[in-house]
């Protein structure tokens, strides 16, 4: 690992087969860290290391991409430094939360000054960590992040009378709790998430199964998906929040089309 990343604890290498990893802490889910970060040796550091603790870890090299990400894709937590070309973190910072866009934010920087970091927290910042750092001590932040308790209508997704729980990963349709697997929560948190537009089955081959391309057989495996998510979405309901547009993919909202 590079040292312009992390301090010498435990070799100056990430730790693995951590009892404290997300997979044990969650069995059946993988917690999405969007890392915003231009310099190839931290990004890279950073995301080998979170892959190995069980997180699931995109990395964007620009302001501009990250901000595109950050704002399209779901993510459970950002890590972000402030020097970025195209788009500085303290803009990324200030456009997320005022788009109020409240998934935890932990600073990655090299700015320790007393003064960047009242900067930082002030623009939005859950946390900030000073480079070089300890790995552990990143997961440790990390977690506690995750942990941490937000006002409810700040994380929770709504579509009707129907509410997903992004960091519990957790469903529910009026006062009853729906029981899904973990591509289902996958799945039903991207079609409400672009709750009234039209969803295709490339987006979903893409976005929830991360395959470049759909064929027959994904198509299949999509379309059972949908069968078993809309039983336990809307069945008994009066209500149908999710719809096949025939020959053109789905979409969710209440009522019919």
């Amino acid at each position: 690992m590079s040292e312009r990343v992390f301090r010498n604890s435990s070799g100056g290498r990430p730790a693995s087969g951590s009892t404290v990893g997300v997979k044990n802490e969650r069995p059946g889910t993988v917690m999405r860290v969007l890392i915003i970060e231009d310099d190839y040796k931290v990004a890279g550091a950073v995301r080998s290391g979170l892959a190995a603790e069980g997180y699931e870890a995109t990395v964007s090299r620009t302001g501009e991409d990250g901000y595109f990400r950050a704002t399209t894709e779901p993510f459970d937590a950002v890590l972000l430094d402030l020097g970025l070309p195209g788009r500085s973190g303290l803009e990324i910072l200030r456009s997320l939360r005022a788009r109020t866009l409240m998934m935890p934010i932990l600073v990655l920087t090299a700015r320790d000054s007393i003064e960047d970091r009242v900067l930082g927290l002030d623009s939005g910042a859950d946390d900030y960590l000073v480079k070089p750092f300890a790995f552990a001590e990143l997961l440790a932040r990390l977690r506690a992040l995750l942990r941490r308790g937000r006002p409810e209508d700040a994380v929770r997704i709504r579509l009707a009378d129907l509410e997903l729980d992004p960091i519990n990963r957790s469903a529910r349709r009026g006062d009853r709790p729906i029981e899904l697997t973990a591509r289902e929560f996958e799945l039903l948190d991207y079609l409400v998430r672009h709750q009234g537009q039209i969803v295709s089955r490339e987006m979903l081959a893409r976005d929830v199964w991360k395959e470049p391309s759909r064929g027959t057989p994904l198509d299949n495996v999509i379309d059972v998906h949908m069968m078993k998510l809309r039983k336990k979405v809307d069945q008994g309901f009066a209500t149908r929040l999710i719809h096949t547009i025939r020959g053109v993919g789905f979409t969710t909202r209440e009522g019919e089309l």
